[in-house]
Protein backbone atom coordinates (compact mmCIF):
# COMPACT_ATOMS: atom_id res chain seq x y z
CA UNK A 1 0.00 0.00 0.00
CA UNK A 2 1.28 3.42 -0.96
CA UNK A 3 1.10 6.24 1.52
CA UNK A 4 0.88 9.98 1.06
CA UNK A 5 4.07 11.78 0.20
CA UNK A 6 2.92 14.87 2.04
CA UNK A 7 5.03 13.78 4.94
CA UNK A 8 4.05 13.14 8.54
CA UNK A 9 0.81 15.11 8.19
CA UNK A 10 2.30 17.87 10.27
CA UNK A 11 4.37 20.02 7.94
CA UNK A 12 2.69 23.41 7.64
CA UNK A 13 4.59 24.25 4.45
CA UNK A 14 3.60 20.95 2.86
CA UNK A 15 -0.05 21.45 3.78
CA UNK A 16 0.05 25.00 2.40
CA UNK A 17 1.52 23.66 -0.84
CA UNK A 18 -1.15 20.97 -1.05
CA UNK A 19 -3.92 23.51 -0.39
CA UNK A 20 -2.57 25.74 -3.16
CA UNK A 21 -2.77 22.85 -5.62
CA UNK A 22 -6.21 21.68 -4.46
CA UNK A 23 -7.70 25.18 -4.48
CA UNK A 24 -6.36 25.75 -7.99
CA UNK A 25 -8.07 22.55 -9.14
CA UNK A 26 -11.36 23.46 -7.43
CA UNK A 27 -11.35 27.01 -8.82
CA UNK A 28 -10.69 25.66 -12.33
CA UNK A 29 -13.59 23.22 -12.00
CA UNK A 30 -15.99 25.76 -10.50
CA UNK A 31 -15.35 28.22 -13.31
CA UNK A 32 -16.15 25.46 -15.79
CA UNK A 33 -19.44 24.98 -13.98
CA UNK A 34 -20.52 28.58 -13.45
CA UNK A 35 -18.68 31.05 -15.69
CA UNK A 36 -20.73 30.22 -18.79
CA UNK A 37 -24.12 30.99 -17.24
CA UNK A 38 -24.16 34.70 -18.24
CA UNK A 39 -22.72 33.85 -21.67
CA UNK A 40 -25.43 31.45 -22.89
CA UNK A 41 -27.21 34.08 -25.00
CA UNK A 42 -23.93 35.07 -26.66
CA UNK A 43 -23.08 31.41 -27.29
CA UNK A 44 -26.42 30.82 -29.01
CA UNK A 45 -25.95 33.86 -31.23
CA UNK A 46 -22.36 33.04 -32.22
CA UNK A 47 -23.12 29.35 -32.86
CA UNK A 48 -26.39 30.15 -34.67
CA UNK A 49 -28.62 28.02 -32.48
CA UNK A 50 -31.46 28.50 -30.01
CA UNK A 51 -31.23 28.86 -26.25
CA UNK A 52 -32.84 25.48 -25.59
CA UNK A 53 -30.01 23.74 -27.44
CA UNK A 54 -27.35 25.83 -25.71
CA UNK A 55 -28.98 25.00 -22.39
CA UNK A 56 -28.63 21.31 -23.21
CA UNK A 57 -24.86 21.81 -23.55
CA UNK A 58 -24.87 22.82 -19.89
CA UNK A 59 -26.98 19.78 -19.05
CA UNK A 60 -24.49 17.54 -20.86
CA UNK A 61 -21.64 18.93 -18.75
CA UNK A 62 -23.42 18.40 -15.44
CA UNK A 63 -24.67 14.94 -16.43
CA UNK A 64 -21.16 13.86 -17.40
CA UNK A 65 -19.85 15.36 -14.16
CA UNK A 66 -22.40 13.38 -12.14
CA UNK A 67 -21.60 10.08 -13.88
CA UNK A 68 -17.82 10.36 -13.60
CA UNK A 69 -18.22 11.36 -9.94
CA UNK A 70 -19.73 7.96 -9.21
CA UNK A 71 -16.57 5.96 -9.84
CA UNK A 72 -13.47 8.12 -10.34
CA UNK A 73 -12.95 8.69 -6.58
CA UNK A 74 -12.97 4.91 -6.07
CA UNK A 75 -10.63 4.40 -9.03
CA UNK A 76 -8.30 7.00 -7.53
CA UNK A 77 -8.01 4.89 -4.36
CA UNK A 78 -6.59 2.11 -6.53
CA UNK A 79 -4.42 3.81 -9.17
CA UNK A 80 -3.53 7.01 -7.30
CA UNK A 81 -5.45 10.13 -6.34
CA UNK A 82 -2.89 12.57 -7.71
CA UNK A 83 -2.76 10.67 -11.00
CA UNK A 84 -6.55 10.75 -11.44
CA UNK A 85 -6.76 14.44 -10.50
CA UNK A 86 -4.04 15.30 -13.03
CA UNK A 87 -5.85 13.31 -15.74
CA UNK A 88 -9.08 15.14 -14.87
CA UNK A 89 -7.38 18.54 -15.19
CA UNK A 90 -5.75 17.58 -18.51
CA UNK A 91 -9.11 16.45 -19.90
CA UNK A 92 -10.70 19.64 -18.58
CA UNK A 93 -8.15 21.62 -20.59
CA UNK A 94 -8.70 19.41 -23.66
CA UNK A 95 -12.46 19.84 -23.44
CA UNK A 96 -12.00 23.59 -23.12
CA UNK A 97 -9.86 23.66 -26.28
CA UNK A 98 -12.50 21.65 -28.18
CA UNK A 99 -15.22 24.05 -26.99
CA UNK A 100 -13.16 27.14 -27.81
CA UNK A 101 -12.57 25.91 -31.37
CA UNK A 102 -16.08 24.45 -31.83
CA UNK A 103 -17.35 25.26 -35.35
CA UNK A 104 -20.90 24.34 -34.35
CA UNK A 105 -22.97 23.33 -31.35
CA UNK A 106 -22.25 19.61 -31.85
CA UNK A 107 -18.58 20.14 -31.10
CA UNK A 108 -19.55 22.33 -28.17
CA UNK A 109 -21.42 19.33 -26.75
CA UNK A 110 -18.34 17.15 -27.26
CA UNK A 111 -16.13 19.66 -25.49
CA UNK A 112 -18.49 20.08 -22.56
CA UNK A 113 -18.83 16.32 -22.08
CA UNK A 114 -15.03 15.95 -22.05
CA UNK A 115 -14.86 18.77 -19.50
CA UNK A 116 -17.41 16.84 -17.42
CA UNK A 117 -14.78 14.20 -16.62
CA UNK A 118 -13.58 16.71 -14.01
CA UNK A 119 -16.88 16.33 -12.14
CA UNK A 120 -15.48 14.76 -8.94
CA UNK A 121 -12.79 17.44 -8.51
CA UNK A 122 -14.11 18.73 -5.17
CA UNK A 123 -14.75 15.34 -3.50
CA UNK A 124 -11.40 14.04 -4.72
CA UNK A 125 -9.63 17.13 -3.35
CA UNK A 126 -11.38 16.62 0.00
CA UNK A 127 -10.24 12.98 0.07
CA UNK A 128 -6.64 14.03 -0.65
CA UNK A 129 -6.82 16.68 2.07
CA UNK A 130 -8.27 14.20 4.57
CA UNK A 131 -5.40 11.78 3.96
CA UNK A 132 -2.88 14.58 4.57
CA UNK A 133 -4.40 16.36 7.59
CA UNK A 134 -5.16 14.28 10.67
CA UNK A 135 -5.95 17.11 13.13
CA UNK A 136 -9.78 17.54 13.10
CA UNK A 137 -9.86 21.33 13.64
CA UNK A 138 -7.31 22.04 10.93
CA UNK A 139 -9.05 19.69 8.52
CA UNK A 140 -12.41 21.31 9.24
CA UNK A 141 -11.19 24.80 8.36
CA UNK A 142 -9.39 23.68 5.20
CA UNK A 143 -12.33 21.49 4.17
CA UNK A 144 -14.63 24.49 4.55
CA UNK A 145 -12.34 26.64 2.41
CA UNK A 146 -12.20 24.10 -0.42
CA UNK A 147 -15.91 23.29 -0.35
CA UNK A 148 -16.90 26.97 -0.23
CA UNK A 149 -15.27 27.41 -3.65
CA UNK A 150 -17.83 24.91 -4.96
CA UNK A 151 -20.58 27.45 -4.23
CA UNK A 152 -19.05 30.08 -6.51
CA UNK A 153 -15.94 32.24 -6.52
CA UNK A 154 -17.56 34.92 -4.35
CA UNK A 155 -19.86 35.78 -7.25
CA UNK A 156 -16.93 36.96 -9.37
CA UNK A 157 -17.19 33.99 -11.75
CA UNK A 158 -20.50 35.13 -13.24
CA UNK A 159 -19.29 38.70 -13.72
CA UNK A 160 -16.05 37.59 -15.37
CA UNK A 161 -17.96 35.26 -17.67
CA UNK A 162 -20.38 38.00 -18.67
CA UNK A 163 -17.60 40.53 -19.24
CA UNK A 164 -15.50 38.22 -21.42
CA UNK A 165 -18.54 37.11 -23.44
CA UNK A 166 -19.64 40.70 -24.04
CA UNK A 167 -16.24 42.10 -24.99
CA UNK A 168 -14.35 39.14 -26.50
CA UNK A 169 -16.97 36.51 -27.39
CA UNK A 170 -17.79 33.26 -25.63
CA UNK A 171 -14.68 31.49 -26.96
CA UNK A 172 -12.50 33.72 -24.79
CA UNK A 173 -14.09 32.15 -21.71
CA UNK A 174 -12.99 28.69 -22.80
CA UNK A 175 -9.44 29.91 -23.46
CA UNK A 176 -9.42 31.31 -19.93
CA UNK A 177 -10.55 27.87 -18.73
CA UNK A 178 -7.67 26.29 -20.65
CA UNK A 179 -5.17 28.58 -18.91
CA UNK A 180 -6.63 27.85 -15.48
CA UNK A 181 -6.67 24.08 -16.08
CA UNK A 182 -3.03 24.14 -17.25
CA UNK A 183 -1.98 26.12 -14.16
CA UNK A 184 -3.92 23.75 -11.89
CA UNK A 185 -2.31 20.73 -13.56
CA UNK A 186 1.16 22.14 -13.05
CA UNK A 187 0.52 22.94 -9.39
CA UNK A 188 -0.87 19.46 -8.70
CA UNK A 189 2.10 17.77 -10.38
CA UNK A 190 4.53 20.01 -8.51
CA UNK A 191 2.96 20.35 -5.07
CA UNK A 192 0.66 17.39 -4.36
CA UNK A 193 1.74 13.99 -3.11
CA UNK A 194 0.42 10.62 -4.22
CA UNK A 195 -1.65 8.14 -2.21
CA UNK A 196 -3.10 4.75 -3.18
CA UNK A 197 -4.89 3.22 -0.18
CA UNK A 198 -6.56 0.62 -2.40
CA UNK A 199 -3.45 -0.34 -4.38
CA UNK A 200 -3.64 -3.95 -5.55
CA UNK A 201 -7.45 -4.02 -5.53
CA UNK A 202 -9.29 -4.75 -8.77
CA UNK A 203 -11.76 -2.16 -10.03
CA UNK A 204 -15.33 -3.44 -10.21
CA UNK A 205 -16.08 -2.32 -13.77
CA UNK A 206 -19.32 -4.33 -13.99
CA UNK A 207 -20.63 -2.46 -10.96
CA UNK A 208 -19.45 0.83 -12.45
CA UNK A 209 -21.35 0.10 -15.67
CA UNK A 210 -24.66 -0.62 -13.95
CA UNK A 211 -24.55 2.32 -11.51
CA UNK A 212 -23.58 4.72 -14.32
CA UNK A 213 -26.47 3.43 -16.47
CA UNK A 214 -28.85 3.72 -13.50
CA UNK A 215 -27.94 7.29 -12.59
CA UNK A 216 -27.53 8.38 -16.21
CA UNK A 217 -30.97 7.04 -17.14
CA UNK A 218 -32.53 8.71 -14.09
CA UNK A 219 -30.93 12.10 -14.81
CA UNK A 220 -31.96 11.89 -18.47
CA UNK A 221 -35.50 10.92 -17.43
CA UNK A 222 -35.67 14.00 -15.22
CA UNK A 223 -34.41 16.19 -18.04
CA UNK A 224 -36.99 14.71 -20.42
CA UNK A 225 -39.76 15.14 -17.85
CA UNK A 226 -38.91 18.82 -17.45
CA UNK A 227 -40.04 19.24 -21.07
CA UNK A 228 -43.57 18.39 -19.96
CA UNK A 229 -43.70 21.77 -18.20
CA UNK A 230 -44.07 23.45 -21.58
CA UNK A 231 -46.97 21.18 -22.55
CA UNK A 232 -48.05 17.55 -22.47
CA UNK A 233 -46.44 15.18 -24.93
CA UNK A 234 -47.19 11.45 -24.94
CA UNK A 235 -43.81 10.71 -26.53
CA UNK A 236 -41.92 12.71 -23.89
CA UNK A 237 -43.87 11.03 -21.10
CA UNK A 238 -43.14 7.60 -22.59
CA UNK A 239 -39.42 8.39 -22.84
CA UNK A 240 -39.34 9.61 -19.25
CA UNK A 241 -41.15 6.55 -17.90
CA UNK A 242 -39.03 4.21 -20.02
CA UNK A 243 -35.79 5.75 -18.80
CA UNK A 244 -37.00 5.59 -15.20
CA UNK A 245 -37.66 1.86 -15.66
CA UNK A 246 -34.17 1.42 -17.12
CA UNK A 247 -32.75 3.20 -14.05
CA UNK A 248 -34.60 0.88 -11.65
CA UNK A 249 -33.52 -2.26 -13.53
CA UNK A 250 -29.90 -1.08 -13.76
CA UNK A 251 -29.78 -0.32 -10.04
CA UNK A 252 -31.16 -3.79 -9.26
CA UNK A 253 -28.43 -5.30 -11.44
CA UNK A 254 -25.85 -3.11 -9.68
CA UNK A 255 -27.06 -4.40 -6.30
CA UNK A 256 -26.83 -8.03 -7.41
CA UNK A 257 -23.42 -7.48 -8.99
CA UNK A 258 -22.05 -5.97 -5.79
CA UNK A 259 -23.35 -8.92 -3.75
CA UNK A 260 -21.48 -11.41 -5.96
CA UNK A 261 -18.28 -9.47 -6.68
CA UNK A 262 -15.03 -10.39 -4.91
CA UNK A 263 -13.89 -6.77 -5.23
CA UNK A 264 -17.14 -4.77 -5.17
CA UNK A 265 -17.26 -1.08 -5.93
CA UNK A 266 -19.11 -0.90 -2.62
CA UNK A 267 -20.11 -3.64 -0.21
CA UNK A 268 -23.87 -4.16 0.04
CA UNK A 269 -23.49 -4.05 3.82
CA UNK A 270 -22.29 -0.46 3.49
CA UNK A 271 -25.28 0.47 1.34
CA UNK A 272 -27.58 -0.70 4.13
CA UNK A 273 -25.86 1.41 6.80
CA UNK A 274 -27.28 4.75 7.92
CA UNK A 275 -23.81 6.22 7.44
CA UNK A 276 -24.37 5.69 3.70
CA UNK A 277 -28.02 6.15 2.80
CA UNK A 278 -28.90 8.84 5.37
CA UNK A 279 -26.40 11.47 4.09
CA UNK A 280 -27.27 10.60 0.48
CA UNK A 281 -30.99 11.05 1.21
CA UNK A 282 -30.31 14.30 3.07
CA UNK A 283 -28.21 15.67 0.22
CA UNK A 284 -30.83 14.80 -2.40
CA UNK A 285 -33.71 16.33 -0.43
CA UNK A 286 -31.72 19.45 0.49
CA UNK A 287 -30.74 20.14 -3.10
CA UNK A 288 -34.30 19.49 -4.27
CA UNK A 289 -35.68 21.99 -1.78
CA UNK A 290 -33.17 24.81 -2.17
CA UNK A 291 -31.16 24.67 -5.40
CA UNK A 292 -33.78 25.94 -7.87
CA UNK A 293 -35.02 28.55 -5.39
CA UNK A 294 -31.77 30.51 -5.35
CA UNK A 295 -30.68 29.65 -8.90
CA UNK A 296 -33.99 30.03 -10.70
CA UNK A 297 -37.14 30.98 -8.80
CA UNK A 298 -35.84 34.03 -6.91
CA UNK A 299 -33.84 35.52 -9.84
CA UNK A 300 -36.86 35.11 -12.12
CA UNK A 301 -39.20 36.74 -9.59
CA UNK A 302 -37.10 39.80 -8.82
CA UNK A 303 -36.56 40.47 -12.55
CA UNK A 304 -40.25 40.13 -13.42
CA UNK A 305 -42.07 43.46 -13.70
CA UNK A 306 -45.23 41.83 -12.36
CA UNK A 307 -45.44 40.45 -9.70
CA UNK A 308 -41.73 41.01 -9.04
CA UNK A 309 -39.59 44.11 -8.74
CA UNK A 310 -38.61 44.60 -12.39
CA UNK A 311 -34.86 44.92 -11.83
CA UNK A 312 -32.29 44.12 -14.51
CA UNK A 313 -30.06 41.07 -14.68
CA UNK A 314 -26.92 42.93 -13.58
CA UNK A 315 -28.66 44.57 -10.63
CA UNK A 316 -30.21 41.23 -9.69
CA UNK A 317 -26.76 39.62 -9.63
CA UNK A 318 -25.37 42.42 -7.47
CA UNK A 319 -28.27 42.34 -4.99
CA UNK A 320 -29.06 38.62 -4.88
CA UNK A 321 -26.46 36.24 -6.29
CA UNK A 322 -23.22 37.99 -5.36
CA UNK A 323 -24.02 38.47 -1.63
CA UNK A 324 -25.29 34.89 -1.51
CA UNK A 325 -22.10 33.46 -3.05
CA UNK A 326 -19.76 35.82 -1.17
CA UNK A 327 -21.20 35.00 2.26
CA UNK A 328 -21.12 31.29 1.46
CA UNK A 329 -17.43 31.67 0.63
CA UNK A 330 -16.72 33.61 3.83
CA UNK A 331 -18.66 31.35 6.19
CA UNK A 332 -17.48 28.05 4.69
CA UNK A 333 -14.22 27.95 6.69
CA UNK A 334 -16.12 29.13 9.80
CA UNK A 335 -18.57 26.24 9.69
CA UNK A 336 -15.70 23.90 8.85
CA UNK A 337 -13.90 25.10 11.98
CA UNK A 338 -16.99 24.59 14.14
CA UNK A 339 -17.81 21.11 12.79
CA UNK A 340 -15.18 19.09 14.69
CA UNK A 341 -15.88 21.03 17.90
CA UNK A 342 -19.70 21.16 17.91
CA UNK A 343 -20.21 18.09 15.75
CA UNK A 344 -20.71 17.78 12.00
CA UNK A 345 -24.35 16.74 12.30
CA UNK A 346 -25.15 19.50 14.81
CA UNK A 347 -23.67 22.20 12.58
CA UNK A 348 -25.53 20.67 9.63
CA UNK A 349 -28.85 20.88 11.48
CA UNK A 350 -28.18 24.45 12.58
CA UNK A 351 -27.64 25.29 8.92
CA UNK A 352 -30.79 23.41 7.93
CA UNK A 353 -32.93 25.27 10.46
CA UNK A 354 -31.38 28.57 9.34
CA UNK A 355 -32.13 27.65 5.71
CA UNK A 356 -35.77 26.99 6.63
CA UNK A 357 -35.95 30.43 8.26
CA UNK A 358 -34.38 31.98 5.14
CA UNK A 359 -36.91 30.27 2.86
CA UNK A 360 -39.75 31.45 5.11
CA UNK A 361 -38.48 35.04 4.89
CA UNK A 362 -38.23 34.76 1.10
CA UNK A 363 -41.71 33.27 0.70
CA UNK A 364 -43.80 35.11 3.28
CA UNK A 365 -42.08 38.51 3.28
CA UNK A 366 -39.58 38.78 0.41
CA UNK A 367 -42.21 38.51 -2.30
CA UNK A 368 -43.57 41.88 -1.15
CA UNK A 369 -40.32 43.65 -0.20
CA UNK A 370 -37.04 43.70 -2.12
CA UNK A 371 -35.18 44.49 1.10
CA UNK A 372 -36.58 41.41 2.83
CA UNK A 373 -35.94 39.31 -0.27
CA UNK A 374 -32.28 40.33 -0.08
CA UNK A 375 -32.32 39.55 3.66
CA UNK A 376 -33.65 36.07 2.98
CA UNK A 377 -31.09 35.29 0.28
CA UNK A 378 -28.25 36.66 2.42
CA UNK A 379 -29.30 34.35 5.26
CA UNK A 380 -29.54 31.48 2.77
CA UNK A 381 -25.99 32.24 1.66
CA UNK A 382 -24.76 31.90 5.25
CA UNK A 383 -26.88 28.93 6.28
CA UNK A 384 -27.05 26.88 3.09
CA UNK A 385 -24.04 27.82 0.93
CA UNK A 386 -21.75 28.48 3.90
CA UNK A 387 -22.96 25.76 6.27
CA UNK A 388 -25.22 23.01 4.90
CA UNK A 389 -23.31 22.62 1.64
CA UNK A 390 -20.03 22.44 3.54
CA UNK A 391 -21.27 19.85 6.04
CA UNK A 392 -22.86 17.59 3.42
CA UNK A 393 -19.63 17.51 1.41
CA UNK A 394 -17.58 16.97 4.56
CA UNK A 395 -19.79 14.16 5.86
CA UNK A 396 -19.36 12.34 2.56
CA UNK A 397 -15.64 12.12 3.31
CA UNK A 398 -15.56 11.49 7.07
CA UNK A 399 -18.35 8.86 6.99
CA UNK A 400 -16.90 6.88 4.08
CA UNK A 401 -15.73 3.35 4.98
CA UNK A 402 -12.02 3.17 5.81
CA UNK A 403 -11.49 0.37 3.32
CA UNK A 404 -13.23 2.30 0.54
CA UNK A 405 -12.68 6.04 1.16
CA UNK A 406 -13.61 7.11 -2.37
CA UNK A 407 -17.04 5.45 -2.39
CA UNK A 408 -19.27 7.79 -0.39
CA UNK A 409 -17.82 11.11 -1.67
CA UNK A 410 -18.48 9.92 -5.22
CA UNK A 411 -22.02 8.79 -4.46
CA UNK A 412 -22.65 12.04 -2.59
CA UNK A 413 -21.55 14.05 -5.62
CA UNK A 414 -24.11 12.08 -7.61
CA UNK A 415 -26.75 12.92 -4.98
CA UNK A 416 -25.94 16.65 -5.34
CA UNK A 417 -26.52 16.45 -9.09
CA UNK A 418 -29.65 14.31 -8.73
CA UNK A 419 -31.11 16.77 -6.23
CA UNK A 420 -30.32 19.71 -8.50
CA UNK A 421 -32.12 17.99 -11.36
CA UNK A 422 -35.13 17.19 -9.19
CA UNK A 423 -35.22 20.77 -7.94
CA UNK A 424 -35.46 22.20 -11.45
CA UNK A 425 -38.15 19.65 -12.26
CA UNK A 426 -40.34 19.87 -9.16
CA UNK A 427 -40.28 23.57 -8.26
CA UNK A 428 -40.90 25.01 -11.76
CA UNK A 429 -43.69 22.43 -12.14
CA UNK A 430 -45.29 23.75 -8.95
CA UNK A 431 -44.91 27.33 -10.23
CA UNK A 432 -46.73 26.43 -13.46
CA UNK A 433 -49.40 24.36 -11.71
CA UNK A 434 -50.11 27.18 -9.24
CA UNK A 435 -50.46 29.77 -11.98
CA UNK A 436 -54.19 30.13 -11.32
CA UNK A 437 -53.36 31.54 -7.88
CA UNK A 438 -52.00 34.70 -9.46
CA UNK A 439 -48.41 35.96 -9.75
CA UNK A 440 -47.27 36.28 -6.15
CA UNK A 441 -49.49 33.39 -5.05
CA UNK A 442 -47.85 30.92 -7.43
CA UNK A 443 -44.38 31.94 -6.24
CA UNK A 444 -45.49 31.60 -2.61
CA UNK A 445 -46.83 28.09 -3.30
CA UNK A 446 -43.50 27.17 -4.88
CA UNK A 447 -41.48 28.39 -1.89
CA UNK A 448 -43.85 26.58 0.50
CA UNK A 449 -43.17 23.31 -1.36
CA UNK A 450 -39.44 24.09 -1.10
CA UNK A 451 -39.93 24.60 2.64
CA UNK A 452 -41.66 21.23 3.01
CA UNK A 453 -38.95 19.37 1.08
CA UNK A 454 -36.20 21.11 3.08
CA UNK A 455 -38.01 20.19 6.31
CA UNK A 456 -37.95 16.56 5.14
CA UNK A 457 -34.20 16.97 4.57
CA UNK A 458 -33.86 18.19 8.16
CA UNK A 459 -35.71 15.09 9.30
CA UNK A 460 -33.43 12.86 7.22
CA UNK A 461 -30.38 14.57 8.73
CA UNK A 462 -31.47 13.31 12.15
CA UNK A 463 -30.64 9.79 10.94
CA UNK A 464 -27.02 10.60 10.02
CA UNK A 465 -24.63 9.07 12.59
CA UNK A 466 -21.93 11.16 14.25
CA UNK A 467 -18.51 10.86 12.60
CA UNK A 468 -16.85 10.43 16.00
CA UNK A 469 -13.28 10.06 14.73
CA UNK A 470 -13.52 13.37 12.82
CA UNK A 471 -14.63 15.32 15.89
CA UNK A 472 -12.79 16.65 18.92
CA UNK A 473 -13.52 14.70 22.10
CA UNK A 474 -15.07 16.79 24.88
Amino acid sequence: MSTSLIGSKSGTANIAALMTALLAACVAFQLNASMLSPALVTMGRELHTDQATIGLSQTSFFTAAALFSLFLPRLSDIVGRKKILVIMMVLMAAGSVISALAPDVTWLFVGRIVQGVSGPTVPLCLIMLHSAVSEPKKYGVLMGLITAVNGGIAGVDSFVGGYFAEHYGFRSIFWLMVALAVVATGLIVWLAGESKPGEGTRMDWAGVFFIVVAVGALLTALNQASGLLAGFSAATLAWSVGLAVVAVVAFALFWNTEKRSKHPMVEVAHLRQRATWAPLLTTTLTMTGIFAVINGIVPAFVQAADPGFGIGATEMSLLILTPYALLGWVFGPVSGRLAPMLGYTRVLRIGMVGSLVALAIIGFFGLHSLGLMITGTVLLGIMYAGTVNIMLNGLGVVLSPKGNPGFLPGMNAGAFNLGAGLSFLVLPAVLVAAGSMGGAGSYLATVVVALVVTALALGASMLIPKPVEAEVAH
